[in-house]
């Protein structure tokens, strides 16, 4: 349904959705090499790959986009969103992904079963890869139980590869005395890097010709230039602006976006955060309004991963019931 400024544009969808979508997936030179280590992993068919990033930086876009290339019958994968899981939340959790019963059961009971899902994906030619999102969530017993789990093999193949994606943070958990086993079966790690001022402008340039953008609104160089100054070259924070600045565009009828225009939609932009966040002066969009809006995403990422961790284990309860005759 086109709507708004997508109308007024001639735009056939919103360009800056704020949730992550693979169609809209740029390979900037940070997001080819993380591309590249999660199909080098993909290759090496057993181990670990960790990804990090700041928040927005496109972990979750980038794992789409690899399920998207992922048309291969030999490789049955699954992702979830991880808050803080126990052992055995984890095993349920895991359970549910590959559409297994987990309701009720005990830890050996899951694991006897997760042992037997393996097996039949290796007598049936086929490999089992798991990516977990917002690793920096998960408890360190639950990283040694993914460690276990990866033990895993049937005459001596390797059967369950994983990847973990996590904010900076993670990296502090990863590099722990503690997780030295755990090191040891990583095969490849990369850290992603915001986006440089020529990729933000190929990148916002890139989304708007996916919805048909045809130059209108016409797009200033020192708009480009203050767009980067505000985001970093965080793609979320990005899309975010450039989401308004089409919005104040179609609202004021503007067809020209020059550095006025974006100056007026971050001062919009700080007015909101100064309305829920008391504040001392004006710091021209700097560090202290940027701060307060990764605080109020994050926030929001982690109530939405808790939803999603619901969502998937009511479905998995669906199913067994299903399966059941009940």
């Amino acid at each position: 349904m086109i709507t708004m400024y997508e109308a007024y544009y001639n735009l056939s969808d919103k360009p800056f959705p704020l949730r992550p979508d693979a169609r809209f997936f740029y390979p900037s030179q940070s997001h080819k090499r993380a591309m590249a280590y999660l199909q080098y992993g993909i290759e090496q068919g057993e181990g670990f790959i960790v990804i990090t990033g700041d928040i927005g930086t496109g972990k979750t876009t980038l794992v789409q986009n690899l399920f998207k290339r992922l048309e291969r019958d030999d490789l049955v994968a699954a992702q979830l969103v991880t808050t803080q899981l126990d052992t055995d939340d984890l095993l349920r959790m895991v359970a549910a992904s590959f559409n297994m019963e987990y309701e009720g059961l005990s830890k050996v009971a899951l694991l006897k079963n997760l042992e037997n899902f393996f097996s039949t994906c290796v007598w049936e030619g086929k490999r089992v890869l798991l990516v977990i999102d917002e690793a920096q969530n998960m408890p360190k017993t639950s990283l040694e139980e993914l460690r276990m789990l990866s033990n895993f093999q049937v005459e001596n193949v390797p059967v369950l590869q994983t990847f973990l994606l996590g904010q900076r943070e993670f990296n502090r958990v990863f590099h722990s005395k503690d997780m030295e086993q755990l090191r040891q079966r990583v095969i490849a790690s990369y850290q992603l890097q915001p986006l440089s001022r020529d990729e933000m402008q190929a990148y916002i340039e890139h989304r708007l010709r996916l919805v048909g953008w045809k130059n209108d609104p016409e797009i200033s160089d020192a708009s480009y230039d203050l767009i980067h100054t505000y985001s970093a070259g965080i793609p979320r924070r990005i899309n975010s602006l450039c989401d308004r600045l089409l919005l104040y565009g179609y609202l004021e009828e503007i067809h020209h976006i020059d550095k006025e225009v974006v100056q007026a939609v971050i001062r919009e932009l700080q007015d909101e955060l100064s309305a829920s966040t008391p504040s001392s002066s004006d710091d021209s969009f700097g560090v202290r309004d940027q701060l307060n809006l990764e605080d109020r995403i994050a926030v929001l990422e982690e109530k939405v991963a808790e939803l999603e961790d619901a969502l998937q284990l009511e479905r998995a309860r669906l199913r067994a019931l299903t399966l059941n005759g009940k």
